[in-house]
């Protein structure tokens, strides 16, 4: 007894169906803005943001002597917290799919991984303009009761291009959290190093006088100094953020970028 094997032609379409189509940017958008407040963490971190802005806000308010309650002094004490909180807030935006294991989820319904990172950056950068629009408008009422309440200078000597500069130190502090975020994909580990790092990079140029000249241009946190001194950025100032943002912003998250286009997902 003899059997035939019979070879049937296998045929695959690999013609794309017309009625599939992405996923629209904007509901990635709105997914990664849920996202960093449907969870403890970032809930209570942007919690924490408000609460504590406020609060070194009002202890300024009464501690301070009359003639510091302006509204360039009530911006500066609202730029501590914010500087130290929000990074955190773009770090977790991108750890939280490591170590919550929801990233199986999130780029199997999105397989474009590039299409994700964007839209948790624009996310990120979407509450940090936010945060830093209330921190303002803090500063403003905290000016407005100095001088009714306490005498307080009240003076408004605060222009466009300090409004400028601080949008722009907030929102650089940000996105190189985001960005040690996406190149470590670990909180506890990001979190530490944004603040180590640099600190330690910081502290090397200030005690080696010979680095003077190269401070601005490889240390971001020198580079940003006017603005913390409430000054304005000048031609100059604007190069050396250019240069130092590109060593630890924009290299950090190229780097995380090609990690996360390569990076296995796994459920466990």
């Amino acid at each position: 007894m003899s059997t035939a094997t019979r070879h049937v032609p296998l045929h695959i379409d690999a013609t794309p169906d017309p009625s599939v189509t992405a996923v629209p940017f904007s509901r990635l958008l709105r997914v990664e803005l849920r996202k960093l407040v449907d969870t403890r963490a970032g809930f209570w971190l942007l919690a924490a943001i408000g609460v504590v802005t406020i609060a070194v806000v009002t202890v300024f308010l009464f501690v301070a002597d009359p003639e510091q309650l302006t509204f360039l002094n009530f911006v500066g004490v609202t730029a501590t917290p914010q500087s130290i909180l929000l990074p955190v807030l773009g770090i977790l935006a991108v750890t939280a799919e490591w170590s919550q294991r929801t990233g199986l989820v999130t780029f199997t319904l999105e397989p474009s991984r590039g299409r994700v990172a964007v839209a948790k950056l624009v996310a990120v950068t979407l509450v940090g303009l936010l945060a830093v629009v209330v921190a303002l408008g803090v500063a403003a009422l905290s000016n407005v009761a100095g001088t009714v309440l306490l005498d307080g200078a009240g003076t408004w000597d605060f222009e466009a291009a300090n409004v400028r500069d601080f949008f722009a130190l907030q929102l650089i502090g940000l996105v190189q959290g985001f960005a040690f975020g996406m190149l470590l994909m670990n909180t506890a580990a990001a979190i530490v190093l944004y603040y180590v790092i640099p600190i330690a990079w910081s502290v090397l140029f200030s005690m080696v006088g010979a680095l003077d000249e190269v401070a601005p241009w490889l240390d971001l946190n020198t580079a940003m100094t006017p603005a913390l001194e409430g000054r304005t950025f000048q031609g100059g100032d604007w190069a050396h953020i250019a240069v130092a943002g590109t060593i630890w912003v924009l290299l950090p998250l190229g780097f995380g970028l090609l990690r996360l286009l390569r990076r296995e997902v796994r459920s466990a």
